[in-house]
């Protein structure tokens, strides 16, 4: 029995009209079960998946991103798992640069890729594309990041609603990365960051179709879900894969959302137990900006999954 309705298998189908492969996009919010759906779907297909999950690519980043087990790999190729190290410096542009190359080659093969994630603008920009932006001093950068460490990420939204409120209206202010970048383009160019986007990358330039699927759950299954993984992820060792990369704890990769929390631990802001009620909860906030981020592109069909 397939996991997809029927609409959308006749959707997967190459016809006259338009023959290009197929790229099967399955995003949704995280602990929402989009492992072993895209395992499942890429048995059922015999094909492979992209990871489009913005720390998923880092080697040293295992526990508290959820990577596909070795189990779940076993017989099914994986992309961009384990592909960088946590010290790189690499962006949604230069992933989108690197899965397209990628897509060439495998759409020799396949008539049929699956890619997967959590990251809204990973996604988005394998599938339609990102403004160009242009190049910024690296001092640019290197300033902002010593000024979220000293005065932290408030200061810098209170800076782009200033500056760029349309950009703070659009941006997640509760990531520093995207943060961090527009006030990067806005401080380098003297150009509000909202002003470089022009939306003139359309899905149907590339030589695949795009078929998006988003999956969800009912609010209090999804909950229940992160903090069962929460509990997981510590009892795996979370603790101590944090610790391992406290030299790195100011690059992009690690102002996020399992780690951060742990940091404040280490630097002694609050106890254990608040540690793990401040993983928990922030879990639950980014899972709900997820959805958010997702609903605003009417391009994704949605679907409900259970165990």
């Amino acid at each position: 029995m397939s996991l997809l309705p029927d609409s959308i298998l006749a959707r997967l189908a190459p016809t006259a009209v338009d023959p290009r492969p197929v790229l099967l996009t399955i995003a949704g919010p995280t602990a929402v079960g989009k492992t072993a759906f895209c395992v499942a779907l890429a048995q059922q297909f015999s094909t492979e998946i992209i990871s489009a999950d913005s720390r998923q690519f880092f080697r040293e980043l295992s526990i508290g991103t959820a990577k596909p087990t070795p189990a779940e790999q076993q017989n099914i190729p994986h992309h961009f798992i384990d592909s960088h190290s946590v010290a790189d410096d690499y962006s949604a542009g230069r992933y989108a640069t690197d899965c397209l190359q990628l897509l060439d080659q495998l759409f020799q093969k396949r008539p049929l890729l699956l890619l997967t994630g959590g990251s809204g603008l990973y996604l988005q920009a394998v599938t339609d594309g990102l403004d160009e932006l242009p190049a910024v001093p690296p001092e640019v950068r290197q300033q902002l990041l010593a000024e979220l460490a000293a005065h932290g990420l408030p200061a810098l939204v209170a800076e782009l609603a200033a500056t760029d409120p349309v950009a703070h209206a659009r941006i997640d202010r509760q990531n520093p990365q995207r943060i961090v970048r527009a006030l990067e383009i806005g401080r380098g160019t003297g150009r509000p960051f909202s002003s470089f986007h022009t939306q003139n990358n359309p899905a149907d330039t590339r030589p695949f179709r795009v078929v998006k699927l988003a999956l969800t759950r009912p609010r209090e299954e999804l909950y229940a879900r992160i903090n069962q993984r929460v509990g997981q992820m510590l009892a795996a060792g979370l603790l101590d894969e944090v610790k391992n990369v406290l030299p790195y704890r100011h690059h992009h990769a690690l102002q996020t959302v399992g780690y951060q929390e742990i940091f404040g631990f280490l630097d002694g802001a609050y106890d254990w137990p608040e540690a793990v009620r401040l993983l928990q909860r922030n879990t639950r906030r980014y899972a709900k900006r997820q959805l958010t981020w997702l609903r605003r592109d009417a391009g994704y069909g949605w679907i409900f999954v259970n165990e």
